[in-house]
């Protein structure tokens, strides 16, 4: 388990934003199909209309096949339209959601220190609105083709009717295609800043109501509001920029493409009445010339296009997350869960967090983790039951590296329990119940005996049925449904990171009790803040500065001064000097070796 192990490649980020699967690409085959034949249609009138106006002049009589066929024309350019709004509509809906569920799949797959990066109001920004604009884009691509087939086919409709009225047209074109080159430009630079201005917003808004309890107990909900609106003056000066970007290339879409219509109709009548051209080609040099200049609705395609790109850049960093490896190695069965961790070494934002840490957790036993706040003992929880990959260093569970298990199977033979647990799931059953397996409600009832929950279930109003929004909790009250949970998995390996600090001294020795139970049957690994639950593992780690300063016996231990220092509530000058004056290294507390491992 080191950081240099290959990782599976995989395509660039942005690219797998932007390229739909297999049935993707067919819907999208059928929406250029469709497109494709409703421009062919609309190309195709013109000229059966002009033929048939023609035909009428020059013989008196109605022209019935040529009405027909474009009547045909204008039937099947309506029914092609409607398809491709159709097709169009449900295309992007179903990439939309492939997208999220790919960034959410790469975020559960991730390790949880890369996905908690990013803020999580930002995450919901990206998963809502980003994403839906970045799977709008394919499509809006698919209907572009078919909107520039429409201009070049008026062109090429014009150079087969009148060269001199297309020469007319095309003379206007460099003006145009540099207006598009501007649009594409600044909408894309208006919709990065637009974007990130919205994720503000939603990142302050999720914090302020994170912590909406300190809000009121402070009384600074004024300022709190102001704290997340202030940045809308911002999020609107980029909303008028992006109108304005637009607002410009429409008006001078609009000055400039009746200009270039009224220039074509010009020559063409010029040349209609000088003989060259007839009066049916006339009327069908009017529509293509409506068709040619309508390279105007690019604007609308091409500025949706680039803020669809710019969203998929801001996902980009999602898909990009690395996945934690796994093999399929089995763990051998009936393991008594011993952990072993061989020089394992940890780097967080540039600061080692753990260093060289050797340990050994003898199957079957409890070990309490100690330390100071940022010693590394969460650091270490999670190492251990590989929420997290160490940067260098090996960890084993019964012999086997963590790595090379199966990650069904890790996960049947691991739990966890926080400090803050998230209760997931519907009821308060479904979420002592949610886990890599489903336990039986017998399971589900018995370890919320363990963890003293069936008292306060029993008093709400559906017991375990009642929904978890219905469900009034104290902080006590949560933990104690976390630890339900984590008993109602327990495999060979129980790890409670600071998991009893909300419950009061009654209910917690009741939980040792419960784990104490568990003697013989799984390795408990207690990250502990309270003197009762070091003193109630059968043997303590002693982590200073990330390092493993001593391994023993609770009370061998608490003979050290420095060890007691740990668990007062004062610090300073105090803790500091009992720290410094208090023996280091193997003789410190009794039978201990400062290696970490178990003698």
């Amino acid at each position: 388990m080191t950081s240099s192990r290959p990782v599976a490649k995989s395509s660039p980020p942005q690219a797998t934003v932007l390229r739909p699967p297999g049935a993707g690409r067919l819907s999208l085959a059928a929406v250029v199909i469709c497109s494709t034949g409703a421009a062919l249609a609309a190309l195709a009138l013109p000229a059966a209309l002009g033929h048939t106006v023609d035909e009428l002049l020059a013989s008196g009589r109605i022209p019935w096949t040529g009405l027909l066929l474009c009547a045909a024309l204008t039937a099947a350019e309506v029914v092609l339209d409607a398809l491709v709004a159709l097709l169009g509509g449900t295309t992007t809906a179903h990439l939309t959601a492939r997208l999220r569920t790919a960034v959410m799949d790469r975020l559960v797959r991730a390790e949880p220190r890369h996905g908690g990066a990013i803020a999580p109001g930002d995450l919901t920004t990206r998963l809502t609105a980003n994403a839906a604009e970045a799977a709008a884009v394919p499509v809006t691509t698919a209907n572009a083709a078919s909107v520039v087939l429409l201009p070049l086919g008026g062109v090429v409709g014009l150079l087969l009717i009148d060269p001199f009225s297309a020469l007319a047209l095309l003379l206007g074109a460099p003006a145009f295609i540099l207006l598009l080159r501007t649009l594409v430009r600044r909408t894309a630079d208006v919709s990065a800043d637009y974007q990130r201005e919205q994720a503000l917003i939603a990142t302050r808004l999720t914090e302020t109501l994170d912590g909406i309890a300190t809000v009121r107990a402070a009384h600074t909900a004024t300022r709190e509001h102001a704290r997340i609106i202030e940045p809308l003056a911002a999020l609107a000066a980029h909303g008028r920029r992006t109108w304005d970007v637009h607002g410009r290339a429409v008006g001078g879409s609009a000055v400039l493409l009746p200009l270039l219509t009224v220039l074509v109709l010009a020559v063409a009548g010029l040349r209609m009445s000088s003989g060259a051209i007839s009066v049916g080609d006339l009327f069908a040099v009017s529509r293509y010339a409506v068709l040619s200049v309508g390279l105007g609705s690019l604007t609308g395609a091409l500025a949706a296009i680039s803020r669809g790109r710019t969203a998929a850049r801001r996902l980009s960093p999602l898909l990009g997350l690395p996945p934690v490896p796994h093999r399929s190695l089995a763990l051998p069965p009936g393991g008594p869960g011993t952990v072993r961790l061989h020089d394992v070494d940890l780097v967080r934002d540039g600061r080692p967090v753990l260093r060289a840490v050797r340990l050994t957790v003898p199957g079957g036993t409890s070990m309490a983790v100690v330390g100071r706040s940022g010693s590394g003992k969460s650091e270490l929880a999670a190492v251990a039951g590989r929420l997290t990959d160490p940067d260098a260093g090996t960890v084993t569970l019964d012999g086997v590296e963590l790595d090379g298990v199966d990650p069904a199977r890790l996960r049947e033979e691991i739990a966890f329990a926080f400090a803050r647990p998230a209760l997931l799931g519907t009821t308060v059953e479904d979420t002592i119940a949610f886990g890599a397996r489903t336990p039986s409600a017998a399971e589900v009832r018995a370890a919320a005996r363990a963890a003293r929950a069936d008292g306060f279930v029993a008093l709400l109003p559906l017991g375990y049925r009642t929904p978890l929004e219905h469900a009034p909790l104290s902080g006590g009250e949560y933990q104690r449904l976390g630890l339900a949970r984590a008993f109602a998995h327990a495999g060979r390996l129980l790890i409670l990171d600071d998991a009893t600090s909300s419950l009061d001294t009654v209910t917690e020795a009741h939980i040792q009790r419960a784990l104490a139970a568990r003697a013989g049957t799984g390795t408990r690994l207690v990250v502990a803040h309270r003197v009762s639950s070091a003193a109630s593992a059968d043997r303590v780690v002693w982590l200073e500065n990330g390092s493993v300063r001593a391994v023993g016996r609770p009370d061998d231990l608490w003979s050290d001064p420095a060890y007691r220092a740990v668990f007062t509530a004062e610090s300073g000058a105090r803790t500091e000097a009992e720290a410094g004056a208090a023996p280091r290294g193997p003789g410190a507390a009794g039978p201990v070796r400062a290696d970490g491992e178990t003698p």
